[in-house]
C-alpha cells in the first residue's frame, strides 16, 4: 500500500486485511473491564465475587452473560452444549475454516481424520521429535547465556513449541524464521495493535505506512502452512497428523476437507496450538523465578530420573510427576485463554439470569481458578494441589485450562508433555533469571499474555 492509502472502500483493501478488528468482537467490547492497571482481571473476578455466578451484563449493544461456576461450565459446555454455539468472530482471519472456526455436524466430520494424531498412545512416537527440538532451543540458550544479552521469554516458548509442532505432528523442518513469524502473527493478535485500523477505517481516515503492519503480518501469516508442507521431511513417516489430513484432502468422498481446509488447520496447530503451550512455559518459568525452592524440585526430578546429561526415555516421560503438577498449577493461575465465549442458540435460564438466542457467554475460567470457595489461598503457587489425592477432592469444573465437553482442546495432553519436557531439560542445564518488574503485568486479549514480555537473562548452571 501507498503511505497514504484510503481504506475506506473494502474492495480496495486487500483480502488478507479485511476483518482487521471487526467492530463488534466481544474482545473489544469487554475493554472497558479491563482497566485495572495492576491486574486488568480483579474487575471481573471482585464482579463475579459480589454478584454470585451469573452475572449480566450490557456493555455497548451486547448484552453479556458472565459465569464463573462450576455447574454454569458444565451446563454450558456439556449438558447443554448443542445450546451454545462457539463463538467465532475475530478468529476467521487468522484460523480460516479450521476447527476452531466451525461448529455441529460440520465441526466433528473434519475434526475425527485428525483425532488418532493425539491418542496418547501415539506420544511415544513423538518423543524423539519433542526431544529435537528442546536441543535446538538448548544450542540457542547456550549462545545467550554467552551474550548476557535478555530474551523475552514468550518469543522463545513459542518459537520452542513451534519446532515441536513441525517435527512431531508435521514430519517436517521448520522451514521459516520463527522468530520472524512470532512477530507477525503477534502484530495481529494483539487487539489494540490493529484497532485503530479499524477506527480510522470507519471514519475515512487515511493511515500511514506504519498502520499496514497487521495486514502485512497476516500476509506473512497466510503463506506459512504451505512453505512447511513443502520443507524437507524429518523421517519420512507416514501416520503423521499432517499425513492424516493430506488423505483426508485426496479422499473423493470427503469434499469438505479440501486444501484450504489442509491450511487452515495448520494454521490452527502453528498459532492456536503453540501459542497456549508457550504462555504456560513463559509463565512458569516466571512463576519459578520467584519460587526457587519449586524450581529446585522440578530440577531434581529431572536429575533422578535422566541423570546429569542424559534424556528422558518413555517411562521418565512419564514419570516427571512434580514437573506436570508445576505446570498444571501455572494454568490455573495464569490461564491462556482466560474466558470461554459462546452465543446463546435457544431461549435458556441460569441462575434466574434469562437468556436470550445471540446473547454471549463469557465463561471466566480465571475467575473460577481464583476463586476461594474452591482454592485454598487461591493466589499462592502451591503445586501440590495437583497431587493425586487432593485432585480427587476437587470440585468438577472447578479447573479448566482447556474448557471442557466435545469441544475441549484436542491438543492439550500433548501440550502438558511438552511443557514438561521442556521443563527438565532446560532447567538442568540453565538457569532463566527474570528481569522484568514483580509482579509481573497480565494483558488480557484473546489469551492471557504478559502486558511487556517476559524479560530473562539466560545463565549456563
Amino acid at each position: 500500500m501507498s503511505a497514504h492509502s484510503n481504506v475506506a472502500d473494502a474492495a480496495a483493501t486487500p483480502a488478507h486485511a479485511q476483518g482487521l478488528g471487526e467492530s463488534d468482537s466481544v474482545w473489544f467490547t469487554l475493554l472497558p473491564l479491563l482497566k485495572d492497571p495492576d491486574n486488568p482481571m480483579q474487575t471481573i473476578v471482585r464482579m463475579c465475587e459480589k454478584y454470585g455466578g451469573a452475572i449480566p451484563i450490557k456493555l455497548k449493544d451486547r448484552k453479556i452473560i458472565f459465569l464463573s461456576k462450576p455447574d454454569h461450565f458444565k451446563k454450558v459446555m456439556v449438558t447443554d452444549a448443542d445450546n451454545y454455539i462457539k463463538y467465532f468472530d475475530g478468529l476467521r482471519p487468522i484460523f480460516g475454516k479450521s476447527m476452531i472456526t466451525i461448529d455441529g455436524a460440520l465441526w466433528q466430520k473434519i475434526r475425527t481424520p485428525q483425532q488418532a494424531a493425539f491418542h496418547p498412545k501415539k506420544f511415544e512416537e513423538y518423543l524423539p521429535f519433542l526431544l529435537d527440538a528442546i536441543r535446538s532451543k538448548v544450542d540457542r540458550w547456550e549462545k545467550h547465556a554467552e551474550s548476557g544479552k535478555s530474551v523475552e521469554m514468550v518469543e522463545e516458548t513459542w518459537t520452542l513449541a513451534a519446532d515441536m509442532i513441525c517435527r512431531a505432528l508435521f514430519d517436517r523442518e521448520m522451514p521459516f524464521n520463527p522468530h520472524f513469524v512470532f512477530g507477525c502473527v503477534k502484530t495481529y493478535t494483539d487487539v489494540q495493535n490493529h484497532k485503530a485500523i479499524r477506527d480510522k477505517s470507519q471514519h475515512q481516515e487515511d493511515f500511514s505506512t506504519a498502520d499496514t503492519s497487521a495486514a502485512d503480518a497476516m500476509k506473512t501469516w497466510g503463506s506459512t502452512p504451505d512453505k512447511v508442507m513443502g520443507a524437507s521431511h524429518v523421517d519420512d513417516r507416514q501416520s503423521t497428523l499432517l499425513q492424516m489430513m493430506l488423505d483426508a484432502e485426496a479422499d473423493p468422498d470427503f469434499p469438505e476437507f479440501d486444501h484450504q481446509q489442509v491450511v487452515d488447520e495448520m494454521k490452527q496447530y502453528l498459532w492456536a496450538g503453540t501459542e497456549t503451550t508457550a504462555l504456560t512455559l513463559a509463565w512458569c518459568l516466571y512463576l519459578l523465578s520467584q519460587h526457587p525452592d519449586v524450581k529446585e524440585k522440578v530440577r531434581a526430578e529431572a536429575r533422578a530420573l535422566c541423570g546429569e546429561d542424559g534424556e528422558p526415555d518413555w517411562e521418565a516421560a512419564q514419570n516427571l510427576t512434580y514437573t506436570k503438577m508445576v505446570i498444571q498449577e501455572t494454568m490455573r493461575m495464569y490461564p491462556p485463554i482466560w474466558t470461554f465465549i459462546r452465543e446463546a442458540a435457544v431461549e435458556d435460564e441460569i441462575d434466574g439470569v434469562k437468556i436470550a438466542p445471540g446473547d454471549t457467554i463469557a465463561m471466566c475460567s480465571y475467575a473460577v481458578h481464583h476463586n476461594p470457595e474452591y482454592w485454598n489461598d487461591p493466589y499462592e503457587f502451591r503445586p501440590e494441589r495437583f497431587s493425586k489425592e487432593r485432585m480427587k477432592a476437587r470440585a468438577k469444573y472447578s479447573y479448566l485450562p482447556f474448557a471442557a465437553g466435545k469441544r475441549s482442546c484436542i491438543g492439550g495432553a500433548l501440550s502438558q508433555l511438552e511443557n514438561a519436557l521442556a521443563l527438565a531439560m532446560l532447567l538442568r542445564k540453565f538457569e532463566p533469571e527474570y528481569v522484568g518488574p514483580v509482579p509481573a503485568q497480565i494483558f488480557p486479549t484473546v489469551t492471557l499474555t504478559p502486558k511487556e514480555g517476559l524479560h530473562f537473562k539466560i545463565r549456563k548452571l
